[in-house]
This record gives C-alpha cells, sequence and structure tokens, in this order.
C-alpha cells in the first residue's frame, strides 16, 4: 500500500484561456482580380491616413495652413500630408538583368541598398515634391509611410522640411485587470522541417516540453500553465530542387511530402494538448505575396483532426483573454532592413506601429495583393503584444505611447538555428526564452 503511495503521480491540470481570431482582415474572400494596378491600395492608405493626420493637425501647429502639392507657395510655411517615396540608386530593377552592360557592370545584391544619394520625394493626388532638409533622414524611412510635414518650398523648388508628424501609435484597449495568473504563450519559428539544419531531436524536445513529457515536476508544473502555442512561418523546408516544372516521379513526390508528414506528426502531438496556431512563412506551401493565407489543412490530416489546431493567416491577429497579439513571419521587417537603417529589428518594429502600418513597402518591394477599397496593414488598434518571427537573434523590449499604450516587442529567432522558442507571461507580459540543445560535450 506504502509503494503504491509513492508512485501515485499527482494529477496536473492544463489551464485554459479564451481565444478570439481577429484575421478576418487579412483573408483574401470576396476579392475579385481584373488585372488591377497598385495605386489603388496606395489611395486607400492615403485617404485613411490623411483623414487622422487632419485630427491630429490641430493639436501639433494650429496656427498654420495645410496644403497640397501643387497648392504650395515660395518661402511660405505650410503644411503637407501625403505619401513618401524613398528615390534609391542602388534598388534593384528588373530592366538591369536584361541590360547590355551587364557583363562590363557586375549586378551587385547587397544585404542593403542605401546610398548617400538618396532622396525622399513626397506625393499627393496633386503631384509630387523633392524634401530637402536635416530633419527627415532618408536613411530611416521607406516608400509607403504617410507623414505630415511642416515647411516651405524654397526657390529651388524643393520642400524645406522644418518638422514632421507621424501618426504615432494607434489607441489600445485596456489590459484586463481582474486577477489575472501566470499564463504562458510559446513562440516558435523557423523550424525548417526537412532542411539540412534541422535538428528532429531538438523539435521533439520542445514538444515534449509544452506536453509535460519533460523535466520535473517543477517542469511540468510550468508547462501545464501553457495556455497557447504561436509557429510564426518557415515551418517546412520543401526540397526546392525538385520542383522544375517537369512531373516528379514518385519517388521524387514522397521526398516532397515528407518534411509536411513529419511536422505533421509532431503538431498533432501538441495540438492533442494545447490549442496551436500555425501561420504560412516565405518557405511554405502557401502564396508568396502578403497577406498569407492559411496553409490547407489537408497538409495535416494528423492534427487538423483536432479542434485546438488552427492554421491562421500572416500577418496574425488575435486575443487571448482579451490580450490582444499581433505578428508576422517576418518578411515586413526583413525587407525595411534591406532598404532603411537602424540600430536592430525591434527598431524597425517600432517605427511601423509609429506609423500606424504593418508594411509600408508593400507593395513596393514586398509583394502583397492588389486590393482596390482597402489596405488592410494599417494597425487601426495597438496590440499588446506585437510579434516577428524568423529572426536572427530573439530580442524584446517594452514600447510605451504617448497615450499611456504599452507594446511588448516581441523578435523569434530561427528555431532550426538557434534551439530557441520563447515563452511570454501573459500576466506580466514578461518573456523568457527556452534553449534546446543537443550536442553532448565529449
Amino acid at each position: 500500500m506504502e509503494a503504491m503511495e509513492i508512485d501515485a503521480e499527482k494529477n496536473l491540470q492544463r489551464k485554459q484561456s479564451t481565444y478570439l481570431s481577429l484575421d478576418e482582415t487579412f483573408e483574401i474572400q470576396k476579392e475579385t482580380y481584373r488585372g488591377q494596378q497598385y495605386s489603388q491600395i496606395y489611395f486607400a492608405r492615403l485617404h485613411l491616413m490623411r483623414t487622422l493626420l487632419y485630427s491630429l493637425v490641430p493639436h501639433w501647429k494650429s496656427h498654420l495652413k495645410v496644403c497640397t502639392v501643387l497648392g504650395l507657395e515660395e518661402e511660405k510655411e505650410c503644411i503637407i500630408v501625403g505619401t513618401l517615396y524613398k528615390h534609391m540608386k542602388l534598388k534593384p530593377c528588373i530592366l538591369d538583368e536584361y541590360s547590355k552592360e551587364r557583363s562590363a557592370v557586375p549586378l551587385v545584391k547587397p544585404h542593403n541598398f542605401l546610398h548617400l544619394d538618396d532622396h525622399l520625394v513626397l506625393e499627393d493626388e496633386s503631384g509630387r515634391v523633392k524634401l530637402g532638409g536635416d530633419m527627415l533622414s532618408p536613411s530611416s524611412y521607406v516608400t509607403g509611410v504617410v507623414v505630415a510635414l511642416h515647411g516651405k518650398e524654397t526657390g529651388s523648388g524643393d520642400f524645406l522640411v522644418l518638422d514632421v508628424l507621424e501618426a504615432g501609435l494607434p489607441p489600445q484597449i485596456e489590459l484586463p485587470l481582474q486577477s489575472r495568473e501566470d499564463k504562458y504563450v510559446v513562440f516558435v519559428s523557423g523550424l525548417n522541417v526537412g532542411s539540412s539544419t534541422s535538428n528532429p531531436l531538438q523539435f521533439q524536445l520542445l514538444v515534449d516540453h509544452i506536453t509535460g513529457h519533460l523535466g520535473d515536476e517543477k517542469e511540468q508544473g510550468i508547462a501545464s500553465q501553457i495556455v497557447h502555442v504561436v509557429i510564426a512561418g518557415n515551418s517546412v523546408e520543401i526540397p526546392s530542387g525538385l520542383l522544375n516544372g517537369q512531373n516528379l516521379a514518385s519517388k521524387d513526390q514522397s521526398r516532397l511530402s515528407e518534411p509536411v508528414k513529419e511536422l505533421d506528426i509532431l503538431l498533432s502531438q501538441i495540438a492533442a494538448g494545447v490549442p496551436l496556431d500555425i501561420m504560412p512563412g516565405p518557405n511554405d506551401p502557401a502564396n508568396f505575396s502578403l497577406p498569407q493565407q492559411p496553409l490547407h489543412r489537408c497538409l495535416f490530416p494528423g492534427s487538423a483532426a483536432y479542434n485546438t489546431f488552427r492554421s491562421c493567416t500572416n500577418p496574425h491577429c488575435f486575443e487571448l483573454d482579451n490580450i490582444r497579439f499581433l505578428g508576422t513571419s517576418g518578411q515586413n521587417i526583413d525587407d525595411l532592413e534591406k532598404y532603411s537603417e537602424a540600430k536592430d529589428k525591434l527598431e524597425f518594429m517600432e517605427r511601423t506601429l509609429k506609423w500606424r502600418h504593418l508594411a509600408p513597402t508593400a507593395p513596393n518591394t514586398l509583394g502583397c495583393y492588389p486590393f482596390t477599397d482597402r489596405d488592410p496593414f494599417l494597425i487601426e488598434s495597438c496590440p499588446h503584444v506585437y510579434f516577428v518571427g524568423n529572426q536572427d537573434k530573439y530580442g524584446t523590449r517594452e514600447l510605451r505611447g504617448s497615450e499611456g499604450q504599452l507594446v511588448r516587442l516581441l523578435s523569434i529567432p530561427k528555431f532550426c538555428e538557434t534551439g530557441v522558442a520563447v515563452m511570454l507571461n501573459m500576466k506580466s507580459l514578461e518573456c523568457h526564452t527556452l534553449s534546446f540543445g543537443t550536442q553532448f560535450g565529449s
């Protein structure tokens, strides 16, 4: 009898949370493509952002007149609102690839396309004007951002910028104040199942930790407080050499589907115990342009059998216990890094929130669907947690807005390269990493 008491296990109950999906804005349902160009998404963006900036101008510089680009008068101070365009000397152009002189001038593919001669232009429906002065640094801005500028037209026809007004952080719903308890959300990205750098044991350790099959009683106690798992893109890597437009042999077909089958087996282990959101990334079998639509459920016959498994869009927005989460698989921030400069990825994330736009470089340098009457990437409500997947390293910071907004910024590293996942405590919005190593010292 005593022996039985010693072996008796203490039953741990997994905590629950209420989930609300807010992906509807990123879903392409009744949109029809009729050969439309991208001008309409820019018009929609300018119209909505200009209305917002006009409402902020009286609190900023009420004594100044608001003009259009065409209505500028020389040496007369005023405010203009429009979309920035960055003229870049090194920006890749498809025509360069077919240039006759391409043998003489090597085609460079730099990590960053900034050049000292880059300059900014402001554009509205009436026209465009080149911007001058030191207030607006071309290296900090990208094409597609809507701003209000205080300045005056110079004799040379440029607009000398004296001050800048950005939209700033959007309004935020209040954090729920009821007696919150420790509940955790796990973020992981860049699993790259099927790639040469992927370590199946490492991923299995993560799965075992989430499901409570790893560690002592204390570890299992923490695992029981995990209420949600988010996989932020690049879950599989399909061998690209096989996709050459030819009919595939049956052996190659199985090689193509192997990574997805392996991922499904591991995901079904998580979904059996914890609600799971999977987002598509640039390498996943989904549409390339943003917003990426959910990965088809038929890819995951094992996991999709569970009602805890959700295939989501990228970008992805949802609420857990009234805490709002917004995130991407990393394309928006990676593109900003190519065309502007910041001290780290978190600063790029900050800028997107202050510009109130998730992907300002879409559709200029980042592929996106040609919406006609809306821009789904405008951030209308400030999230409490803003995450970006597939980054080189882990990073986190707290961002505070002028109206008391509080945002937890989260840069999630590639799991296949770092073995690092991120745990966020919903009680305090504090984060810590989970590191899994499978290297044994000799």
